[in-house]
C-alpha cells in the first residue's frame, strides 16, 4: 500500500480543491464523504497515488473515485490531478502573500488589506474557473444559440442582472433573445419554447426555486437548457440538459459570493464572443448599426485643450474689448 503523504504545510495547499471538497461536502454521503475527508486532510495525496492507490488509501474503489471527481466538477480523475499540480505550483509561487486567500475579513482591517483579500479571491476564483471550463461544449452551446430562433435567459436576485446583462450582448448582435427574473412571465416565454430555442437558468447555488422552475418548463417545451452554475449536483443542474460549472471562494463572502459574479460573467462574456464569431459578418453589422443608432445621444471625443480651437466666451456686449 502506498504511504499516506504528510499533511502539506498551508502555503502549499491545493486551495481551489480543497474549496471546492468543502462545498460539496453537505451534500456527500458514505464512501463519498470517506474520500472528501481523506482529502481535506491529504490534499496532495493524489500527485503520488494512481486511482487504484487512493481507492485504497480511502477503503473505496476506483469507480466511487471518478465519481467523487465528478461529483466536484471534474471530468475524471486526470483532470483533477493536473488540478492539484496547477493549484500547488499556483500557490506556492505566491508564498510572499501576506494574507490568506480564504481567510475571513476583519473589522479592523485597513482598506489595502480588504483589497487585497478581495483582489486574492477573485483573481482565484477566475483562474480555477478558465482551468475547469470545457470549451467545446461552450463552443457547442454558442453555435446552438447563434442558430436559434429565441433565447430565454433566467436569472433571479444578484443572477437578474447577468441575466440582463447577457441578453442586452446577444441582443445586439442580433440574436432574438429575451431575460427574465420574474417567474409568472417567465413561465409564460419558456411554455411557448421549442426545439429551436436555447433557454439558459444562471443560480450561484443552483437552489433558486424560480430559475428552476422556468428552465424546468423550458426542458419540458422542447428547448435546450444550460445550467450556469457553481454546484455541479445542484437541482438547477439536474433540471438542464447542458451544465456549465464555475469555482468560487465562499469563505468570507456568503451567502452572496462577489466572486461568483465575476467568474459568473467570465463565462457569459466569453460564450457571447463565441455567438459573435459564428456569424461574425451578421455580429459586426449589427453592432456597427446600433453604434450609429446612439451615436447621436454621446458627446463628441475631445483632444487635450492645446488641440482644440478655443470656443466663443459666453460674453454680453459690454465684455467685448
Amino acid at each position: 500500500m502506498t504511504p499516506t503523504p504528510p499533511a502539506p504545510s498551508s502555503a502549499g495547499r491545493a486551495v481551489g480543491v480543497v474549496n471546492r471538497i468543502r462545498t460539496r461536502l453537505p451534500e456527500m454521503s458514505g464512501a463519498m464523504v470517506k474520500i472528501a475527508e481523506f482529502l481535506l486532510e491529504h490534499p496532495h495525496a493524489p500527485l503520488d497515488a494512481s486511482i487504484g492507490d487512493l481507492a485504497k488509501q480511502t477503503g473505496t474503489s476506483p469507480a466511487t473515485i471518478t465519481r467523487f471527481c465528478r461529483q466536484i466538477g471534474y471530468q475524471g480523475y486526470a483532470p483533477f490531478r493536473v488540478s492539484i499540480a496547477t493549484e500547488v505550483g499556483r500557490v506556492s509561487a505566491r508564498d510572499s502573500w501576506k494574507i490568506d486567500i480564504g481567510r475571513a475579513f476583519g473589522p479592523d482591517d485597513s482598506p489595502a488589506e480588504v483589497l487585497s483579500t478581495l483582489m486574492n479571491a477573485h483573481t482565484r476564483s477566475l483562474q480555477e474557473t478558465a482551468a475547469m471550463m470545457d470549451l467545446e461544449l461552450l463552443k457547442r452551446i454558442a453555435e446552438k444559440i447563434a442558430t436559434s430562433s429565441h433565447v430565454d435567459i433566467y436569472g433571479v436576485g444578484g443572477s437578474a442582472m447577468l441575466a440582463e446583462e447577457m441578453h442586452a450582448r446577444l441582443y445586439r448582435i442580433g440574436i432574438n433573445s429575451h431575460h427574465w427574473s420574474e417567474v409568472h412571465v417567465g413561465l409564460t416565454s419558456a411554455a411557448i419554447q421549442d426545439e429551436n430555442c436555447v433557454a439558459i437558468g444562471i443560480s450561484n447555488t443552483g437552489r433558486t426555486e424560480e430559475t428552476i422552475q422556468m428552465l424546468r418548463q423550458a426542458r419540458l417545451s422542447g428547448a435546450l437548457t444550460v445550467a450556469l452554475s457553481n454546484n455541479p449536483s445542484s437541482p438547477l443542474a439536474e433540471a438542464a440538459d447542458l451544465r456549465i460549472i464555475t469555482s468560487v471562494h465562499e469563505h468570507f463572502l456568503q451567502p452572496d459570493d462577489l466572486s461568483a459574479k465575476h467568474v459568473q460573467l467570465l463565462v457569459l462574456d466569453l460564450l457571447y464572443l463565441l455567438v459573435a464569431q459564428h456569424d461574425f459578418q451578421r455580429s459586426t453589422a449589427n453592432l456597427a448599426a446600433s453604434a450609429q443608432a446612439v451615436a447621436a445621444h454621446r458627446r463628441p471625443h475631445r483632444g487635450p485643450a492645446r488641440n482644440r480651437t478655443p470656443e466663443p466666451a459666453l460674453s454680453g456686449p459690454h465684455d467685448q474689448s
